[in-house]
Parts: C-alpha cells; structure tokens; sequence
C-alpha cells in the first residue's frame, strides 16, 4: 500500500481522536461527553493500521509494538466510557506492559543497541503515548501532558522520516490537545 494512502489513514482517524477528545471536555452533559469519549477511542482503533504498517516500513520496532500494544489501553478507555470507571479488566494492562517490553528488546536487537535518532524519538512518543493512553483511559486528565510529548515527538519522527502529511496532522493534533486539556482544567476549578 503507497505511503501517502497509510499516511492519510492513519492520520485522519488519530486526528478525529483529538478532536473527539477536545469535544469531550467541552461537552457539558454526561451522556454527551460519555458519547465523544467512545468515538475518539473507536477512531483511534481504525487509525491504528494504517500507522502500524507505516511503522514496520521504517523499522520502527518500538512504536510499532506500543502502538499495537496500546490497543488493550485503547479497549480500556472504551470499556470506562461504556461501563464506567472501575468496572475495566485488570488484564487488559498487563498486554500493554509486556508489548513495550517486546518492542524495545526487538529494536534493541535489530539495531544492537540504541544508535539512531529515529529510536530515540519513538522512545519519547512511546513514552507519551503509553502513559497519556493509560491515564485518560483512568481518567486522569494529566494523560493530555503526555499526549502533548507523543505529538512532538511524533512530529519530530515523522517529519525525520519524510512523512510530511503526518508531521501537519501531528501539529494540528497538539492543538487539540492542548484545548482538551486547558478545558478541562478550567472546568475542574
């Protein structure tokens, strides 16, 4: 599949993600919020394709396995919107654990050790990723923080990369990161 084609993929779905995020902040009735809230974890699962398949072209070991990985912290922040928080299985946290740990050892031994530029970049995207996936999954709007280091760093990767499509959508993401995150703390004062 061309690279342009995974890289609109992937980058319109995670975008959709932000905003949906942001519309969920906004959202002033529960059942509104509890609704955009799913939709930006479903978006994020179809999203997840095209950015797996761009990640194993480049060798991306390790934003591959976390973002493949991730996909159980994707299904917990869906399952708390569905069910509520409390009521998410307990297994779904360790699959992510151990995805991350497979990744930095099959990038380690792919590239025998940490030499390149890319791998540190996904180091700090996985970083954010892992840790904002699984903090607004719990609920905890401090995930957005992190977010906000995966949107950089990702851009720095992509565009590192030559994904010039998928630098843009990273740009605009942070934005609504960042709104997702000044709404939210303005409501919670």
């Amino acid at each position: 599949m061309p690279s342009f084609i995974l890289q609109i993929w992937g980058g319109v779905f995670y975008l959709l993600n932000k905003i949906f995020f942001s519309q969920a902040e906004r959202s002033e009735i529960v059942e509104n919020q509890k609704l955009w809230f799913m939709r930006s974890w479903i978006v994020y699962m179809i999203g997840l394709p095209g950015w797996a398949w761009l990640f194993v072209r480049e060798r991306n070991w390790i934003a591959f396995s976390v973002e493949t990985g991730g996909l159980p912290a994707m299904i917990l922040g869906l399952v708390i919107a569905l069910r509520g928080k409390g009521q998410e299985p307990a297994w779904l946290d360790k699959i992510a654990k151990v995805a991350v740990v497979i990744g930095i050892s099959f990038s380690l031994y792919d590239y025998g050790g940490f030499n390149t530029i890319s791998q540190w970049l996904e180091l700090s995207l996985v970083t954010g990723f892992l840790l904002g996936t699984y903090m607004l999954a719990k609920k905890n709007p401090k995930g957005y923080l992190w977010f906000m280091l995966m949107n950089i760093s990702c851009a720095a990767l992509t565009a590192y990369q030559g994904w010039y499509w998928l630098t843009v959508q990273q740009v605009v993401s942070l934005g609504f990161v960042i709104d997702a995150y000044r709404t939210q703390r303005r409501r919670s004062r």
